[in-house]
């Protein structure tokens, strides 16, 4: 089988309503060039380094004025989406970074939560911790789909390769990997990061990225990705903003665990402390 798929790459800010606008664009291009499933990036309706202003701006799910829109362009445009993720309240005391996929008649197939919070010292001054923001998920999700199955991933969780395999043995043949990724971290380990899962698991792994300056104390490096189940690069959206197409061969996935069968190949093992 098949498939167009389109992935945006923008500059989302710290206003909502702003973001939406965009991603209504962006989205309706990718339809406008053939995609039959389209996928935006990480937090796709805010970047914003202030609790506060998050507190004031956010929704629950059920009022979210983001993910209202998009899923009646979905039904409009008879589109699969993916959602890369929404920041919204939770009704504690930390908000969600919950991702949603989309059918053509905009209903909801599936969403998931981030499980792997981003706590970390860059250097530089550069450091997070979105534990303290973000209430982690504890649940992997692979969505059947008319289009395939599709294991649900975001970000930092690229970093944990048994969430990965778990998904590709529960029958996936298609990865979402939608991200904000820091620009050093992006240099170093982004294409290679992306290449493993793939290779690991021999699926399609898609990757729609944030890009560019989103405010004087935070910046992403881009370069949404498609790569094949061989681990291949079939598209590298750069460092701009707009909508990067790939075509997909799903039998392709068939193909590469035939080659390499490693997801049949697990053994149990003990563990040894060796001591000098």
């Amino acid at each position: 089988m098949s498939l167009t798929v389109g992935l945006v790459q923008f500059t989302a800010g710290d206003d909502p309503a702003a973001n939406c606008e965009a991603l209504l664009g962006y989205v309706n291009a990718a339809a406008d060039g053939g995609a039959q499933f389209v996928l935006t990036p990480e937090v796709s309706n805010i970047i914003s380094t202030s609790r506060s202003h998050q507190e004031k701006v956010l929704h629950r799910q059920a009022d979210d004025p983001t993910l209202k829109a998009l899923a009646a362009l979905a039904k409009a445009r008879g589109i699969h989406l993916l959602i890369g993720s929404l920041a919204l309240k939770s009704g504690g005391d930390r908000f969600l970074n919950r991702s949603f996929l989309l059918a053509p008649t905009g209903k909801v197939l599936a969403h998931y939560d981030k499980i792997h919070m981003f706590d970390v010292a860059l250097g530089g001054g550069e450091s997070y911790r979105e534990s303290a923001q973000f209430q982690p998920g504890n649940r992997a999700v692979v969505a059947n789909t008319d289009i395939g199955k599709i294991g649900l991933t975001i970000c930092y969780d690229l970093r944990f390769p048994y969430l990965h395999r778990a998904l590709a043995k529960a029958g996936a043949h298609i990865l979402t990997a939608p991200a904000a990724f820091t620009v050093p971290t992006g240099k170093a380990h982004w294409h290679t990061l992306l290449k493993a899962r793939a290779i690991e698991t021999g699926c399609f792994v898609l990757a729609p990225a944030m890009t560019g300056q989103h405010s004087p104390a935070r910046a992403t490096y881009g370069h949404s990705l498609v790569v094949s189940p061989w681990g291949e690069v079939l598209a590298d959206g750069g460092t701009g903003e707009g909508v990067t197409f790939a075509t997909i061969d799903l039998k392709l996935v068939q193909e590469a665990r035939a080659k390499i069968p490693a997801l049949g190949h697990d053994r149990e093992f003990t563990l040894d402390h060796a001591q000098q």
